[in-house]
């Protein structure tokens, strides 16, 4: 079951979402930002974008500052969604 977080106002008036999608398990622990059709997954390890594509400077300097901030936030969601594979593991 995926697990939607709240963005910022006024980023989630101009479409912005944020989730946890379900059956990740074994890919790097991740929330995904969409806008539109696109998508970026943030790792949670590294707190940075974990694609090239679609570029990291498509998203607000804004949004991505409150990503890093709450990212403690969605570590202990990822890491009740899947224990086997959690946030502070290095594989």
């Amino acid at each position: 079951m995926p697990v939607a977080f709240a963005v910022p106002a006024p980023f989630d008036e101009r479409g912005w979402r944020l989730k946890i999608r379900d059956r990740e398990r074994v890919e790097p622990p991740h929330v995904t930002l969409m806008h539109k059709a696109r998508r970026w997954r943030f790792g949670l390890r590294q707190q940075q974008f974990l694609d090239t594509d679609p570029p990291a400077r498509d998203v607000p300097c804004e949004l991505f500052a409150w990503l890093v901030i709450h990212t403690a936030d969605y570590t202990a969601v990822w890491n009740d969604l899947y224990p086997e594979n959690p946030v502070n593991s290095k594989e």
